[in-house]
């Protein structure tokens, strides 16, 4: 008997384990605009919330993070908040291993203080002057409705453009993943 459990423990843990595999290994298209790359590390960040607090990378250590590029004047972007609130942000925001951070794309601190309350989304909105952290992941000109997903190690593993349900419930499944492993 005793074997036996062992086997079963042995076929749980593994398959446990395989379940991280199953991270689509998305080919990402180049009209998304990336500059970066899935299995790059996260470029270095700093940005100041709407709280007035501040986070670097070095804070995101050991977590897995949603990057959540935006903007106001975003319509896809105000489509898609809604769900990463009520799909992601609410399974997730008491799990100290999880991170999500909407970035704001250049636009004054009152402005997007605003837009979290139109929008009614409770997850941190961040400040990016100048668009400086948009584009360490994006390329001048690229639109801004984007989400990056990077594993506990700092790797990028899934990148999104613009709202597609399909690429969306795929990413939600991503990030369930990636916070079992």
């Amino acid at each position: 008997m005793k074997k036996y459990l062992l086997f079963v423990y042995i076929i749980l843990g593994l398959s446990a384990n395989a379940q991280i595999t199953s991270i689509p290994q998305k080919e990402i298209p180049e009209d998304y605009g990336y500059i970066v790359k899935i299995g790059q590390q996260m470029p270095e960040i700093e940005f100041q919330l709407t709280d007035g607090s501040s986070v670097k990378t070095s804070d995101l250590k050991g977590k897995v993070i949603m990057l959540q590029f935006t903007a106001s004047w975003c319509v896809v972007c105000r489509r898609e908040m809604p769900h990463i609130e009520s799909k992601i942000w609410q399974k997730h925001k008491n799990n100290e291993n999880f991170a999500l951070y909407g970035i704001d794309m250049d636009e004054p601190l009152e402005k997007v203080k605003q837009f979290e309350k139109d929008i009614k989304i409770t997850y941190p909105l961040a400040l990016d002057p100048g668009a400086e952290i948009f584009y360490k992941f994006a390329a001048q000109g690229a639109g801004v409705t984007r989400n990056v997903i990077i594993d506990k190690t700092g790797k990028i593993v899934y990148m999104t453009r613009l709202y597609k349900e399909d690429e969306f419930n795929e990413m939600v499944e991503v990030i369930d993943l990636l916070l079992k492993s």
